[in-house]
């Protein structure tokens, strides 16, 4: 209390504090304390107020529970008088067991004389109940089995009631009533036959349908009465549970199934499309079906049996056991392709599962696949396998067509912008094409898998590609003059080499999802241009075997004194760059650019080979104007042939040899020299040496000078452009060759 009083104290010093903070506030003095008056006077009134109503609260309790109290010691008295009144009635109770027993026998009796019609009558009724099954009227058939039913299980149950252990009267009833059973199951297989064909008669006689879930209803009401009061009793009748319910599912799974199974029409052997038709007719029947349970059948079950969605199960179910039994079997690769696309993509599409008529009913999304995934990945995986053993087959067989007319006497067939080609390219790919197509259809990562399989197998089949087209080289030649069309089944190997470049890419952007090269691009591509590089090879060495006899005429004493063979060169050239022309870009450019180069560089070995040494001045000076005259020459045809900007400067390499041995003062032949050297620095000494030997007035003095020079001030070659001279050999005098010389010369001599 003190403490309290203490911060009551403490409380009021501070609010008076806050209430004199100025002097003016002084005058209010009185004001203030007549308000705290009032506000105190108030709370006072309040808290008298709060403890009568808690008092008049405990007053009322009190009262309360005195009368509890009273009613307590009533009802103890009351009990005491009834458990005196309980205790002297026992003896009386055990007197009247004599009474109960009869009341016992007379409710059976009294049931046996309300039964004793029914009893009578009961060879009557299995008669009638027999002809309204045969009839088909399963409603009233089924009233009168429940009539039947009804006798027999009360005087079974009565007779349980008397005496549960006497067994043979319970035998005698079942006696008697031993059709009721036998009516029970010819009413089940009725109704099970209908169901049977529950989509047909749905359609046509909804009725019938109607009454057999009502007689499945019925049976399942006393199935649970019947159970119950084996839970009270300990008895049940005969054939309880009958479990009709669950009869009735499994019956409608039969079906289900049975209609699954029953689509396939023919076999492999009589129809190589014998899964497709499968496949086709399951969709049909089961999206009829499940349209059919969605607009009929289920206004024919109770909603709680939630008809659509266990349709949509038993079908789901059927058709997933279906396709693994057929998943599980010997399939063609074509076969699986169909099969992976049915389970993918069909089933849950707009075209079956996902029908416009049954999504509402049903989440597509939530259903399970129809093929484990481990199975699917096994097909998958057997057919990468068929298609890698049949493309490797097809690919080769491609081959050997193509290589067989390579033999033929006419030319191969032109594209429309005049280019030769064969059908290759277009089998390889029509091949592709056909079966990433059908990858597409299953899965897009299987489409990548089976592209890149593609392309594998594209450069495989490659370098075959390649050894064939050696091997047909070489075969040429043996015999040039056969086969007839070389060159121009040449040509059309090198355009094959474009074209599949072209389709490589054009796969790719098709069906691939990354534009990234891979190395398998790089190792098509590096392949693709080895083989063309090396058919314009063939093709270049095929011109230079004609052109052999005449490159061999120059720079010789013939070629002085006037020999046609840089005219016969140019004509066979132009003659067969006229075929070249079919050859496509970029090949042909480079073929010509090849061409210029080694007309040119053998032209220079002509010269490097020292055939002939001019005698003076004059000859010097008639050979560099033959020289100038046909580098003209095949500047003119190069530049027809649209040979590229290197063709000056080739050209260049015999104007500027022909330039030194025109020179007719010696002592500015090391200038000359030079000069040649500037503007071909991959010039060696050996071919300076050549070069003087050939002029044949430098003396030993001046050439050994010339070298030193030379070597003392080599100019570096940058490899900035394509070496000339690098390539070039000088034949150098081996004794051997010496002594054959000198034999010739003396036999020359004699005779």
């Amino acid at each position: 209390m003190e403490e309290t009083s203490r911060e009551a104290v403490a409380t009021a010093v501070q609010r008076v504090a806050g209430m004199l903070q100025r002097s003016d506030q002084l005058d209010k003095v009185e004001q203030y304390r007549r308000r705290e008056a009032r506000k105190k006077a108030s709370v006072e009134a309040r808290l008298k107020a709060a403890i009568q109503s808690q008092l008049d609260g405990v007053r009322t309790g009190l009262t309360q529970l005195h009368s509890a109290l009273l009613d307590v010691k009533d009802i103890q008295s009351s009990l005491a008088d009834v458990s005196k009144d309980w205790r002297q009635s026992i003896n009386t109770i055990e007197n009247l067991k004599d009474v109960k027993d009869a009341v016992v026998q007379h409710s059976q009796l009294a049931s046996a004389v309300e039964n004793l019609k029914n009893i009578f009558s009961v060879p009557e009724i299995v008669a009638e109940t027999q002809q309204l099954i045969e009839q088909a009227q399963l409603l009233q058939a089924h009233r009168k089995l429940m009539e039947l039913e009804s006798s027999r299980d009360d005087l079974m149950y009565e007779q349980y009631r008397m005496d549960s252990k006497n067994t043979s009267d319970m035998h005698l009833i079942s006696i008697y009533f031993e059709d009721v059973q036998r009516l029970s199951d010819e009413l089940a297989k009725q109704l099970w036959m209908v169901l049977q064909r529950a989509m047909a008669t749905v359609r046509r006689d909804p009725t019938m349908l109607v009454s057999v879930v009502r007689i499945i209803e019925r049976e399942e009401k006393i199935d649970r009465r019947m159970v119950d009061r084996k839970k009270q009793t300990g008895f049940i009748p005969p054939g309880r549970p009958k479990r009709w319910k669950d009869r009735m599912f499994e019956v409608l799974e039969g079906t289900v199934s049975t209609r699954i199974e029953g689509t396939q029409a023919v076999t492999r052997e009589a129809d190589k499309m014998w899964l497709v038709r499968l496949l086709e007719i399951t969709r049909k029947y089961v999206l009829d079906d499940l349209i059919i349970v969605k607009n009929l059948m289920v206004q024919c079950f109770p909603p709680h049996y939630d008809t659509f969605n266990r349709f949509f199960s038993l079908y789901h179910n059927a058709v997933s056991t279906r396709v693994q039994e057929l998943a599980s079997e010997d399939l063609e690769a074509n076969e699986i392709v169909s099969m992976l696309t049915w389970v993918l993509n069909t089933y849950k599409s707009a075209e079956m599962m996902g029908h416009p008529e049954l999504i509402a009913e049903c989440d597509i999304n939530q259903v399970e696949a129809l093929l484990p995934q481990d199975v699917v990945d096994d097909l998958l995986s057997k057919y990468v396998q068929t298609f890698t053993s049949n493309i490797t087959g097809w690919l080769r067989k491609a081959l050997e067509t193509d290589k067989k007319d390579w033999q033929k006497e006419t030319e191969p067939e032109a594209d429309q912008d005049g280019y030769y080609q064969t059908t290759l390219p277009a089998i390889v790919f029509q091949m592709f094409e056909q079966n990433l197509q059908v990858a597409a259809q299953i899965d897009g990562d299987f489409k990548e898998q089976v592209l890149k399989l593609c392309l594998k197998q594209m450069n495989s089949f490659l370098i075959r590609y390649r050894e064939e087209a050696v091997a047909y080289k070489e075969e040429h030649l043996r015999d040039r003059q056969l086969p007839q069309c070389y060159v121009q089944y040449m040509i059309a190997i090198i355009n094959n080499c474009q074209t599949f470049k072209e389709s490589v890419n054009s796969l790719k952007r098709k069906y691939s999802r990354s534009s990234e090269p891979t190395d398998s691009d790089a190792a098509i591509e590096r392949t693709l241009n080895e083989v063309a590089k090396e058919g314009c090879q063939f093709l270049l060495d095929e011109v230079f075997l004609d052109l052999e006899h005449h490159l061999n005429e120059l720079l010789t004493r013939k070629w002085l004194t006037g020999s046609h063979a840089v005219d016969t060169i140019c004509v066979t050239v132009e003659d067969y760059f006229n075929d070249f022309n079919k050859i496509k870009k970029p090949f042909n450019q480079e073929m010509t650019s090849e061409a210029l180069r080694r007309v040119v560089v053998d032209y220079i070995k002509a010269v490097m080979q020292k055939r002939i040494t001019f005698k003076n001045a004059d000859e010097r000076r008639e050979g560099a104007d033959r020289m100038i005259k046909e580098a003209d020459q095949f500047k003119f045809l190069f530049r027809k042939l649209a040979a590229g900007e290197d063709t000056d400067r080739l050209c260049g390499a015999i104007v500027a040899i022909a330039e030194v041995f025109k020179l007719t003062d010696p002592t500015l032949l090391f200038l000359e020299v030079t000069t040649l050297v500037s503007k071909y620095p991959d010039i060696r000494e050996e071919h300076i040496q050549a070069l003087l030997a050939v002029r044949g007035d430098a003396s030993r003095e001046m050439r050994q000078m010339i070298i030193g020079t030379l070597s003392e001030n080599k100019v570096s070659y940058g490899g900035v452009t394509q070496p000339i001279f690098k390539d070039i050999t000088v034949p150098t005098i081996t004794m051997t060759t010496m002594t054959t010389m000198t034999s010739m010369a003396t036999a020359k001599l004699l005779k």
